[in-house]
This record gives C-alpha cells, sequence and structure tokens, in this order.
C-alpha cells in the first residue's frame, strides 16, 4: 500500500500550492474538526420544531392585514411556502391560523415564539463553535436569550419580507414579461437574503466578530439558498417519491426535515468560509488529524493526579556537613 500513500500525499501536496484548491479543502477540513454535521443535525431539529410556529404566525398577520384582498394573501403565503419545495404545498394545506384578537392573539404567538427560541440557541452554539468563542465569553441570561429573540425576529421578519417583495415582483407580470417579473424576484430575493444572512451571522457570533469578516459568507450563503431553491424542486421531488412509497404520509416529514437539513450544513459550510479566510488558516493538510483535547485526570485516583505546575519539586535531603551520607545494604535494603 506504499503506492497508495505516495499518492495520496502527492495530491495533498499539490492542493496546498494552489489557492482554488487550498481554500475548499481547508473550510472542508475546518468543518469536520468543528464536527459541524452534528451542529447541522440540531439546527434541523430545532428548525423542524419551529417552521410551523413562524408559519402560522405568518399566516395569522396575513389574515388580520389582507382580510380585504385574499388574491394578494394567497400569493405571498404561496411566496413563503415556495421557500420549501414541493413540500410547501403539502404544508399549506394543513396550516391553520391562530383564533382570537388582542390579548389572547398575543398571548398565543408569545407562545408560538418560545417554540423557536430553541432555534437560535442551536444556530448561536453552531456559529460560535465555528469561531472559537469559547463559553466562558458567550452572554449569559438575559442577554443571551435577548440576542437569541433577535436571531428569531431577524430570521422571520426577513422570511416576511423576502416573501412579500418576492410576491409583489411575481405579481407584476401583469404588466412586465414572465422572465422579466421572475428575474425581478430572483434579484430582490437574493439581495435581501444576504443582508437577511449578514445581520444574522453579527447576532449569531453575539456581535464578536467584525462585520467585514462575515461579508464573504453571508453572500455566499444568499446565493447558495437562492440555487438550493431551483434545484430543490426536483431534488425533494425525487426523495419524496422513494420516501411517500415507502413511508406513506410520513414520507412529507422526512422530506422536510431532509431540506432543513441541507439548508442548516450549506449555511454552517458558508460560515466556515468566513472563518478560514479571515484568520488565514490555509493551507491545510487534509492527511493531518486535529490535534486531541488534553486529557483531565480523574480527581477520584490519586495516581491519575498531575503533578502542579505551580508548586516547586521537593528538593533533595542534603547530608550534614562532617557526615557521610546512609548507604542502604544491597542485600536487606536498610541503611547501613
Amino acid at each position: 500500500m506504499q503506492w497508495m500513500d505516495r499518492a495520496l500525499a502527492a495530491a495533498d501536496s499539490w492542493q496546498r500550492r494552489r489557492a482554488v484548491t487550498a481554500v475548499p479543502a481547508a473550510v472542508w477540513k475546518k468543518f469536520q474538526d468543528d464536527q459541524a454535521g452534528y451542529l447541522a443535525a440540531l439546527i434541523s431539529y430545532y428548525g423542524f420544531l419551529a417552521v410551523f410556529p413562524l408559519l402560522l404566525i405568518f399566516v395569522t398577520i396575513l389574515d388580520m392585514t389582507l382580510k380585504n384582498n385574499p388574491a394578494l394573501r394567497d400569493d405571498l403565503l404561496n411566496s413563503a411556502l415556495a421557500q420549501y419545495p414541493v413540500i410547501g404545498a403539502e404544508i399549506g394545506t394543513r396550516l391553520g391560523t391562530v383564533d382570537g384578537t388582542g390579548l389572547p392573539l398575543g398571548i398565543g404567538v408569545v407562545v408560538l415564539l418560545f417554540g423557536t427560541r430553541g432555534l437560535a440557541g442551536a444556530m448561536q452554539n453552531a456559529m460560535c463553535t465555528a469561531w472559537g468563542i469559547p463559553r466562558d465569553r458567550r452572554l449569559g441570561f438575559p442577554w443571551g436569550w435577548l440576542y437569541g429573540w433577535g436571531l428569531v425576529l431577524i430570521v422571520g421578519l426577513g422570511l416576511v419580507v423576502t416573501s412579500f417583495l418576492s410576491g409583489l415582483a411575481g405579481g407584476a407580470g401583469h404588466w412586465l414579461t414572465g422572465f422579466g417579473a421572475q428575474v425581478g424576484a430572483i434579484a430582490i430575493s437574493l439581495v435581501l437574503n444576504i443582508g437577511v444572512f449578514w445581520l444574522a451571522f453579527r447576532v449569531a457570533t453575539l456581535r464578536k466578530i467584525p462585520w467585514h469578516d462575515l461579508r464573504i459568507g453571508a453572500a455566499l450563503a444568499a446565493l447558495v439558498w437562492q440555487v438550493l431553491q431551483v434545484v430543490g424542486g426536483y431534488v425533494i421531488t425525487h426523495q419524496l417519491h422513494r420516501a411517500s412509497s415507502l413511508y406513506g404520509t410520513f414520507g412529507v416529514v422526512l422530506g422536510l426535515i431532509g431540506w432543513l437539513y441541507v439548508q442548516a450544513e450549506v449555511t454552517l459550510y458558508c460560515a466556515e468560509v468566513d472563518v478560514v479566510l479571515s484568520r488565514s488558516m490555509w493551507p491545510r493538510s487534509l492527511r493531518t488529524p486535529p490535534p486531541s483535547p488534553p486529557i483531565i485526570p480523574d480527581p477520584r485516583e490519586p495516581h491519575s493526579r498531575e503533578p502542579d505546575p505551580r508548586k516547586p519539586e521537593p528538593e533533595p535531603e542534603k547530608p550534614e556537613p562532617g557526615r557521610e551520607p546512609e548507604r542502604a545494604d544491597k542485600q536487606t535494603g536498610k541503611a547501613a
């Protein structure tokens, strides 16, 4: 197998000499070092729990504000559900509204927003892990909660505004050509998504990372999300057809969780791009494993305790002047 080791070493050396390959390789390596795949799974789990409350609030607001314009209400709702290709139609048929007005409505909205708090916490934890922000530098209660609420509002309002303007651009096809309306909708969504991601990254990192270190990842995330909207329909249709044949109605649930996981994973990849570029963490060898964490000794086992570096080692006893040191007998082991 020596020829394989030499081939892998040559390929690794080749990718480190070129930025076009060294940067993506370093991003992939950083993603693996942070175990960001597990963080993306946690985000997708909380995202699955939060997507229905957020859409429920959105539908309730549309019903209150556009009661006299049902056509525009349907266009905006369809634009929001378009964030979830194929599955959005299934979600729309099962959504209701928050009943009541005034205080009951406010209480219902607050309860639903508390259900989305876990999504903000998972996103904050993932971004702080990617940027290496230790736990003692993260915000505690109540400021950590306030930043989490801010992250929820940014994502929620960004979805509402993006859906609103995209719906207007799409509805402008009555006096524009169909191609012009589609290009306008895509351009508006892309620009707004860049701003939403930029602000969300800033809040998720607790304002400890400068704005200019987050701009490339925000632009990449917005662009990748736009591409996912285009190609996601085909991918989810293919996967949903196979899942539905095996799991029936649960295939929709699996398709939604899979879609959320893909979105979370590409978002974290874009965040890792910012980390690698801003801290010049490239080139990196793909064959070198990450450094192992320090071993914490068990205090219950005396032999595992390491000496305290702050305490000086005891000096050996010096014999008294004029007195020879005692010599141990080799046979008995006692002092002579």
